[in-house]
């Protein structure tokens, strides 16, 4: 076999190996577009500066993809952004190198992410930017090394990263130049993409964490359950909760970062779940921040977390519960998501306006005409696959409107909950994953609310839900997304919290 053959044999297999880890994954709908996007995004970064020889910030949006994405999405960023860029610039033998080359940018930079816990600041992501130029460069002049070099020997590969050097080191710069320029503002949206991805309840720029808001109304009007004295993993994780608000009384996606309406919603759930009150600050927050927001999904999370801390509707002068109700469909959906319309019932019930019976009831006619066969339920309607998520959102909205007897829809929901359980205790949002935090509090205040006792939430002889969650638990009280994730966000921390205060719910506050 010949050294080009060889190599491309090679090349295949590598490729070949890194788009089946990603399909491996199954990987959701939404974070299929975001790595679709960041793809398209690299591939336009090559052509919008191809006047520049070498100088363009694809390396870095690979690199950074995997640095908060992981490896698989960092892998398939690289490795499409290369071959479709190559459809302007034209396909060759290169095209498999620059696939490989720039898959295995992104992989190293989900190794990066992991090993500094994504913290790292503006110059050290710049200089890995800058070494992932130089890499790249290594990997190309191996590349004319290999395919168009008569003889395969070091001085002939010497020769060529020689003549090559300049380029490389304008790569490098360039990658430099385009880091500090854009870097962290890249990794701070990518992180919020990311965060969403997981939340199966709303499309982007609508509400996040509404399912776990809906647990503090339960916790308000009961006294606290017993695994949130003492120094139980409920406790811990409360006092970690306490540990990372900010001076302006909100919480940011994790300790020390800035905050945002969103994660004062989780956190106020966690805190409220437990029978404790979220406190002047946190309230006054929430009251401050919700007078601005537009989107449904967002009236509906301010509404929940309002609710959560005990105050009224009315924020800023302005009447969320009658925005809510005005943004109702005919069809009894909110915005035609499942997702959105599960919620719209938790915030009128948790609400407890006398005037919503009607509203209730049309909503969760829409939302029991849209069951799959198994039993789940999709944020889209029945066309789409169904996932833990979602379907612990509708449970909770059809239990709040008729009861614990919640009918077939009800039954059948919980059956598909308890199927989806993982032997090590944990959920997944949809099959094929591995258990996470957020999928299994999601699951245990479904069932928890639908009647289930939460030291019955377990499948065959594996551990409870209750157990899984505090298996994530660090020594400090935060709480990992996973076994294999380093990252303990505070918003996971309160979901986690307020799913093992074990609380029925929802309830009609007072």
């Amino acid at each position: 076999m010949t050294w080009p053959l060889a190599s491309f044999a090679i090349l295949l297999f590598a490729i070949a190996a890194g788009m089946a880890w990603w399909e491996r994954g199954r990987p959701s709908s939404r974070l299929l577009a975001i790595v679709a996007a960041l793809a398209a995004l690299a591939a336009l970064g090559r052509l919008a500066f191809a006047p520049l020889p070498n100088v363009k910030p694809t390396t870095d949006i690979v690199l950074l993809s995997g640095y908060v994405l992981g490896g698989a999405p960092g892998f398939v960023v690289g490795a499409v952004g290369a071959l479709s860029s190559n459809v302007v610039f034209g396909q060759g033998p290169w095209t498999p190198w620059q696939m490989a080359a720039w898959g295995l940018v992104g992989v190293l930079g989900a190794a990066l992410g992991t090993a500094s816990r994504r913290r790292l600041g503006r110059l050290p992501l710049a200089a890995a930017c800058g070494g992932a130029g130089l890499l790249f460069g290594a990997i190309m002049d191996l590349s004319t090394w290999t395919t168009l070099s008569g003889s395969h020997t070091l001085p002939a590969y010497l020769t060529v990263a020689g003549v090559s050097l300049p380029f490389n080191l304008a790569h490098a710069a360039g990658n430099v130049a385009f880091a500090l320029a854009f870097a962290p503002v890249l990794v701070s949206a990518l992180q919020r993409s990311a965060r969403r991805s997981h939340v199966t309840w709303r499309p982007a720029g609508a509400v996040v964490g509404i399912l776990a808001v809906a647990v503090a109304l339960a916790g308000a009007a009961a006294g606290p359950e017993p695994a949130a004295a003492g120094g139980g993993p409920a406790q811990r994780a409360l006092s970690y909760l306490r540990s990372a608000q900010n001076r302006d009384g909100g919480f940011g996606a994790a300790r020390g970062e800035a905050s945002s309406p969103l994660y004062a919603a989780w956190a106020a759930v966690g805190i409220s779940a437990t029978g404790e009150r979220c406190g002047t600050p946190l309230t006054r927050y929430v009251q401050r921040t919700g007078a601005s927001v537009r989107g449904v999904g967002d009236v509906e999370r301010t509404i929940l977390a309002l609710r959560a801390c005990g105050a009224v509707t009315r924020t800023g002068g302005r009447d969320l519960l009658a925005d809510l109700r005005r943004a109702q469909r005919r069809d009894g959906s909110w915005s035609g998501l499942v997702n959105q319309t599960a919620f719209g019932v938790l915030a009128l019930r948790a609400a407890g306006t006398p005037r919503a019976a009607r509203s209730l009831a049309r909503a969760v006619a829409y939302l029991a005409a849209r069951q799959n066969s198994d039993g789940g339920f999709a944020y889209a309607g029945r066309s789409a696959r169904s996932d833990v998520d979602v379907t612990a959102a509708v449970l909770q909205a059809i239990v709040a409107v008729r009861g614990r007897d919640a009918g077939s829809a009800g039954r059948r929901a919980s059956s598909y909950l308890r199927r989806a359980q993982h032997a090590d205790g944990g959920f997944s949002q949809s099959a094929g994953q591995g258990s996470n935090a957020q999928s299994t509090a999601f699951a245990l205040q479904g069932l928890i609310a639908a009647g289930v006792r939460p030291s019955r939430i377990r499948r065959g002889g594996s551990r409870t839900a209750t157990a899984y969650l505090a298996s994530l638990m660090t020594r400090e009280g935060a709480v990992r997304y996973s076994r294999t994730s380093a990252q303990t966000p505070v918003w996971v921390t309160a979901q986690a919290l307020a799913a093992l205060a074990g609380r029925p719910l929802p309830v009609v506050p007072g």
